[in-house]
């Protein structure tokens, strides 16, 4: 399988202390596959995939390479970056919130996302997005879209997001810890769309998550980060039945045996 990007010795620094937070990472993305990267809160799984979309704040100076179809993304003007956003390479935040201008309804943020990439009249890009929405399971997509983002829940605002991608059909998806602001039961709902978005579109996808059981689920491929370095790479079950590193064993059995044990208690309600 080809790759559909390439990141070669990527650096992050702050550049006030000097202090490295992302050391030295290399990594690819094959084309159509989904690549998971894991890691505990702060091992700079997050700050990776900003700096993939050059989304890091202003305190954050990067270096490295970042080769997207040919193009070294981190050597691209504002300008040429902006046309890539959203339409080859999408990144759907774990805070929908945070995704939409508090000020404005939903509708107009997707209409101006669309307006950026397409010269479609506001009708089409109007009947495309209800009709991606509705492949997500929103219902009523003409009243969600007049609705502001706070009167929406976390797992909405995620959905609208992923049918704005069915809309964009991007080449990469980064997802950076979609399901962690939901309750169990729209995490669920929320994976199985994004299995079904990568089926529909043929995309590929990173995706980042401190949950185990959703990796296991949706990846061909995990990375293992820590205090800003990989320290681990193989395809999911490898990584699931024989870690190497003593810290990813560490992570996979916490992980199982909490699972195991949610499983255990869901169990014992019956």
């Amino acid at each position: 399988m080809k790759n559909i990007l390439e990141v070669k010795n990527l650096m992050v620094w702050d550049k006030v202390s000097g202090k490295k937070i992302i050391q030295n990472s290399s990594f690819d993305l094959k084309a159509g596959s989904c690549l998971a990267i894991v890691g505990e809160s702060g091992s700079g799984k997050s700050i990776t995939c900003r700096a993939i979309m050059r989304l890091n704040s202003t305190s954050l100076q990067q270096s490295g390479d970042i080769i997207f179809k040919g193009d070294n993304i981190n050597q691209l003007s504002t300008k040429e970056l902006r046309k890539k956003r959203g339409k080859n390479l999408c990144m759907i935040l774990q805070n929908g919130m945070t995704a939409f201008d508090p000020s404005c309804v939903v509708g107009v943020h997707l209409r101006e996302t669309l307006a950026e990439h397409f010269d479609w009249s506001k009708n089409e890009a109007e009947v495309r997005m209800k009709s991606a929405m509705e492949s997500v399971m929103l219902i009523n997509p003409t009243e969600i879209m007049n609705k502001y983002p706070h009167q929406l829940s976390g797992g909405m605002l995620q959905r609208i997001m992923i049918a704005l991608a069915i809309v964009l059909e991007p080449d990469i998806i980064i997802a950076d810890e979609p399901t962690t602001a939901l309750d169990t039961i729209s995490q669920f709902e929320v994976v199985d769309q994004f299995i079904n978005l990568r089926e529909r579109i043929g995309c590929s996808m990173i995706f980042i998550s401190h949950d185990l059981g959703v990796v296991r689920k949706i990846a061909d491929e995990v990375l293992v980060m820590k205090d800003g370095e990989i320290i681990e790479r193989g395809n999911t079950e490898e990584i699931f039945s024989g870690a190497k590193h003593e810290y990813t064993k560490y992570l996979v059995s916490t992980r199982m045996a909490l699972s195991n044990n949610f499983k255990r208690i869901m169990e014992e309600g019956q």
